[in-house]
C-alpha cells in the first residue's frame, strides 16, 4: 500500500526549541529534524531548503537539507543572498574600517553587500556613495520619511533572502518598518504564538515578503562584530576587496601582501587613485589581524 505520508519542499524559517517552522508554498509546517543529521554533523537552520516528510496536519520530519550557497555560524543563516548594511551618516558618524570588515565578510560568503546611509537629510554621504560605487558596491542614500529610495531597495531585493545589519540608533528599525509595515506585526504574532517572549528575539527568524523572498530578522547582527561570523585568512583578504581583483597576480612578488612590497600592482593602482586610500587602510588593519590567527586553526579550517 503506498504511504499517504507527502514529500514537500521548503524553507526553513524559525527555529525554536528543536522545532523547525517551514514554509511551503503558502503554509508552515511545524517540524522535527532525524537524528540521522546530527550523526552527520548537519544542523539545519534557518534559510535552509528542505525536504519534509508530511506526518500530520501542518506537521513533518525534515529529511534532507539541500547543499547551502554560503553559511554564517552566528547567528545561524544559510542561502542569504544580500546583506544589507545600514550605516548613519552621522549621529553616530560611519566607521569605515568596520564597515569594510563586513563588506569583506560578504564578498568572502558568496553575498552581495548593499551599503543603505541614512540620516542623509541632516549630513549628506555623496561623497561616502561615490567612494562605494567606485569599488563596485551598491550604495543607497536615504533619509526619514523618503519613500521613494525605500521603494527602489524594496524592488532591489524582492524574491531574494536579505539580512540587514546595523549598529543601534542608525536607523535600521526605522527602515525596515517603513520598507515592509506587516513586518513589526508578524514579529510580535510568532513571539505571541511561540510563547516565548523577549527570549525569541534572540533568534534568527525569516519573514515572507508579498513579492517573495524573505527578510531575515538578525539579532546577532545588532552590532558590527565580523569575528564571530566568519575568519577570513590573510590569503584569502585581498580577494574580498572588489577593486583589487584587476591587479592581482599582476604584482612583482608571487607572495605579495600588497602592504608595502615594492613593485605591488594594488599600490601602484592606490598611487594611482584607482583603489581608495582609505579602502586600503582597511585591507591593512585586516591583514594585520589576519596575521594573528594560529596555524592550528588556520589547519583545522581549511580541513572543513
Amino acid at each position: 500500500m503506498e504511504s499517504e505520508n507527502k514529500i514537500l519542499s521548503g524553507t526553513i524559517v524559525k527555529l525554536i526549541g528543536g522545532i523547525y517552522f517551514v514554509d511551503v508554498s503558502d503554509s508552515v509546517y511545524e517540524c522535527t529534524a532525524r537524528g540521522s543529521f546530527r550523526n552527520k554533523g548537519i544542523s539545519p537552520c534557518c534559510g535552509d531548503i528542505v525536504s519534509i516528510e508530511q506526518t500530520g496536519e501542518g506537521k513533518g520530519v525534515i529529511v534532507e537539507v539541500s547543499d547551502r550557497k554560503n553559511f554564517i555560524v552566528r547567528p545561524p543563516l544559510a542561502n542569504i543572498d544580500n546583506l544589507i548594511l545600514v550605516v548613519s551618516s552621522c549621529q553616530p558618524s560611519p566607521n569605515l574600517l568596520l564597515l569594510d570588515k563586513f563588506i569583506a565578510v560578504a564578498e568572502y560568503k558568496n553575498i552581495d553587500p548593499i551599503i543603505v546611509f541614512t540620516k542623509t537629510d541632516i549630513t549628506p554621504a555623496d561623497e561616502l556613495k561615490k567612494l562605494y560605487n567606485d569599488c563596485g558596491v551598491e550604495v543607497f542614500c536615504i533619509s526619514g520619511g523618503d519613500e521613494a529610495i525605500a521603494d527602489v531597495l524594496k524592488q532591489r531585493i524582492n524574491g531574494q533572502v536579505s539580512a540587514f545589519a546595523g549598529n543601534t540608533g542608525v536607523g535600521k528599525t526605522t527602515l525596515l518598518n517603513g520598507m515592509f509595515p506587516d513586518l513589526k506585526e508578524k514579529t510580535a504574532e510568532i513571539s505571541r504564538k511561540l510563547g516565548r517572549g523577549r527570549h525569541t528575539t534572540r533568534h534568527v527568524s525569516l519573514y515572507k515578503l508579498s513579492g517573495g523572498g524573505y527578510v531575515a530578522d538578525t539579532p546577532g547582527f545588532s552590532s558590527f562584530d565580523t569575528s564571530q561570523y566568519d575568519i577570513i585568512f590573510k590569503e584569502d583578504l585581498a580577494d574580498c576587496f572588489r577593486e583589487f581583483r584587476p591587479y592581482l597576480g599582476k604584482c612583482r612578488f608571487i607572495n605579495c601582501s600588497h602592504t608595502k612590497e615594492s613593485g605591488c600592482a594594488v599600490l601602484t593602482a592606490m598611487a594611482e587613485g584607482k583603489i581608495c586610500k582609505s579602502r586600503h587602510e582597511s585591507y591593512k588593519a585586516m591583514y594585520e589581524e589576519a596575521k594573528l590567527i594560529p596555524e592550528w586553526k588556520y589547519k583545522q579550517y581549511k580541513k572543513q
